[in-house]
């Protein structure tokens, strides 16, 4: 998806053109809201992308803020428009929106469109890098109450989002940090973590896709817990924490700041990429050994079962 084609896009791009209208007149958010009437919590919610501008809200803005330039207007006026709707992307099925929470489908969209991602994972493997049967396995942990139809949903959700990622002609950096003890956490199977560690050893052979390992001792950093960095320019990036429960989505310039800044530091102390790669193959070899002196025996049907 070409920048600029969802409503994801559309919001962060049109809260940056407000915030600098609205710092180049040097206004504060409460001379803004009162010169229009809004509260500002409203002019707040705008310019951090909580909430869209309706169109008519958008022309008494720009007047106040005296923006004239005529292609800024323009932009802003389709950008505006655009995050009004809803997103019309791949993941739009109703089979894969139906179990979705908003702030995922808004994520897939930041995710469609970023130039850069930056993932530190310490409970399993991020989703883009996710084998079918690893990705099969933690739907049915995570979301034990859902059903056959939503798991597989899902999980074919997962093989899609991993063939949109792959297939971009603009694909973007992918750095990944992994807590060195995910290598050794079985989900699933034996069968499931051997093809899961191939294929990520294969992943990291392309020149966009770079891994690091966070040693097991670097306890400190993983209390930050999990997250993605989405990068789009110099002057923008979005923050996207999955919890046990639920997601969230954050534009807060200095959250966004903190979480970039600790990932830099687990970069540096993470073993290099290409140590990494050799201890991700290691073990590899290790769990496929293990495979051929204890082969799996395939299930026992009941005699004239299917």
């Amino acid at each position: 998806m070409a920048d600029g084609a969802s409503p994801a896009g559309a919001r962060r791009r049109l809260r940056l053109e407000i915030r600098r209208a609205r710092e180049a007149t040097s206004l504060t958010q409460g001379q803004v809201a009162g010169a229009l009437g809004w509260s500002i919590s409203k002019v707040n919610r705008i310019e951090t992308g909580e909430n869209s501008i309706s169109g008519t809200d958008l022309e008494a803005l720009l007047r106040l803020l005296e923006v004239r330039d005529a292609d800024l207007v323009e932009r802003m006026r389709d950008d505006a428009q655009t995050a009004r709707t809803r997103g019309r992307g791949w993941w739009d099925e109703p089979r894969f929106r139906n179990h979705l929470r908003a702030t995922t489908l808004e994520m897939l969209q930041f995710e469609s469109e970023a130039s850069a991602i930056r993932v530190f994972n310490y409970a399993t493997i991020p989703t883009l890098l996710q084998t079918r049967g690893y990705a099969e396995a933690t739907i049915r942990t995570l979301r034990s109450d859902a059903t056959e139809e939503a798991h597989l949903a899902l999980a074919d959700l997962r093989t899609l989002r991993k063939e949109k990622f792959r297939s971009r002609p603009d694909r973007p950096q992918y750095l990944v940090i992994l807590d060195e003890l995910l290598l050794r956490r079985v989900v699933g199977d034996a069968a499931v973590m051997a093809e899961q560690l191939g294929a990520l050893a294969e992943a990291a052979q392309a020149p966009d896709i770079l891994i690091r390992l966070l040693p097991a001792d670097a306890f400190a950093h993983i209390l930050i817990g999990s997250f993605v960095l989405f990068d789009f320019d110099r002057e923008s990036a979005v923050l996207y924490r999955e919890l046990s429960v639920t997601d969230e989505i954050i534009h807060t310039e200095d959250q966004v700041t903190e979480h970039r800044a600790r990932f830099e530091e687990m970069w540096r102390a993470s073993l290099s990429e290409e140590i990494s790669v050799a201890e991700i193959k290691a073990r590899h070899a290790v769990v496929r050994a293990g495979l051929l002196r204890h082969p799996r025996h395939p299930p026992q049907h009941a005699e004239g079962g299917e």
